[in-house]
């Protein structure tokens, strides 16, 4: 696991202080190729590429997590409003919120922050952080 003074700022301030990246910027939106979406901190493993889709919010998304283990869920009010924010369920970094307007099979919509994950490309096994 990475120790705290080994995250950029920016990993900082999103996985440590729950912060957001503003959208449309994140590594990881456009990103095509099969592998595991892992967390940046602990690479605990979060979810399979093939479960990535384009929800036109600006943020990497996802419909379904590896494991049922795999996030931590936690209600946020921060907005005034009640979310469900995602945190790691291993290291506790903050990933982003899961919503239910995701598609089928489960109705869910996992909305990322880039920079909160690590890519383990397949065809390579390189890793690649947000």
């Amino acid at each position: 696991m990475k120790k705290l003074n080994e995250l950029t700022q920016e990993q900082l301030r999103i996985c440590i202080n729950s912060g957001t990246e503003k959208p449309f910027t994140g590594k990881f939106l456009n990103e095509n190729r099969i592998g595991t979406y892992r967390c940046v901190r602990c690479h605990n493993p979060l979810f399979r590429s093939d479960t990535k889709f384009d929800a036109g919010c600006g943020w990497p998304s996802f419909y379904e997590t590896i494991s049922k283990n795999s996030l931590r869920y936690i209600d946020d009010y921060s907005l005034g409003r009640h979310r469900t924010e995602i945190r790691c369920g291993n290291c506790d970094a903050h990933m982003g919120h899961v919503f239910p307007d995701g598609p089928a099979p489960t109705g869910l919509r996992f909305c990322l922050n880039s920079v909160a994950l690590n890519f383990k490309w397949d065809e390579t096994g390189e890793n690649i952080d947000g």
